[in-house]
């Protein structure tokens, strides 16, 4: 386990040296909402033939430090960048899932030369209302995270996953709901008030859209109106997955990314 302060508070993050030693690539991981690193294991070990690997705890998830103040996805892609920064990454391939594809929008929209490619995975410029988002702030803060579990989970997995694999759907609930609530909320916080409409619009870089045909968090006509404001934009759908196919689908997920980069 590796940790980092970054302005103050300890980020906890993973870098995994390319397998090959003949990559200049550094694939960024960034995690969803109610998510630790771990749910990119998969993916990331069929990636490590093809560059670097980075992996972090988004702030008040995981290991990471809940910071006080936190309101706003920009809070979150500062922390990103000051890891890239801390391990003196100059490039990097951002693989953003949800709300860690909407912080890696953020980046590719501050340096895009940085950032040669982009990856974004069942996310998009804007997810959900704001009457989704104060409705799951209420229950959390009333209840806690294991009061929206159940539902959470339905959108995170198709009912063919459910059915064929109830151990992880277990044991991905375990990581959200032991998720601080705190951190939670902020994270909502931040999703529900982000806006990335006119970010996405200026996106020049190759990028990758890939979502879930089963996704019910953002879905693949949703998907594909983030892919239509990214100009020349690759969209891309799983068919059976849900709103995390780093878990179930990683070889398929792998698959597409790798071919993506080559």
């Amino acid at each position: 386990m590796k940790f980092v302060n970054i302005n103050g508070h300890t980020l906890h993050y993973n870098f995994i040296p390319c397998a090959s030693n003949e990559s200049d690539t550094t694939f960024l991981f960034i995690n969803s909402l109610g998510t630790d690193f771990r749910i990119w294991n998969e993916v990331a070990e069929s990636l490590m033939q093809y560059g670097d690997i980075l992996l972090l705890d988004n702030r008040g998830h995981g290991l990471s430090s809940i910071v006080e103040g936190t309101a706003t996805l920009d809070d979150f892609a500062d922390d990103a960048e000051a890891l890239l920064k801390h391990l003196s990454i100059k490039k990097c391939i951002p693989v953003g899932l949800s709300v860690g594809g909407m912080i890696a929008q953020i980046l590719a929209g501050r340096t895009p030369s940085k950032f040669p490619k982009l990856v974004l995975c069942d996310t998009r410029h804007k997810i959900g209302n704001a009457q989704i988002w104060n409705d799951r702030i209420a229950s959390v803060n009333e209840k806690g995270l294991a009061s929206i579990s159940d539902g959470v989970m339905e959108r995170w997995f198709s009912k063919s996953f459910h059915a064929t694999h109830p151990e992880k759907v277990a044991g991905y609930k375990n990581m959200l709901e032991r998720t601080p609530a705190i951190g939670y909320i902020q994270a909502v916080v931040a999703i529900r008030d982000g806006d990335l409409t006119e970010t996405a619009k200026q996106i020049k870089i190759p990028t990758l859209c890939i979502v879930g045909s089963e996704d019910k968090s953002t879905s693949p006509e949703e998907v594909k109106n983030l892919s239509d404001l990214i100009a020349g934009s690759r969209f891309e759908i799983i068919q059976g997955s849900g709103h995390i196919p780093c878990v179930d689908n990683p070889e398929l997920l792998s698959k597409l990314i790798i071919d993506f980069i080559k």
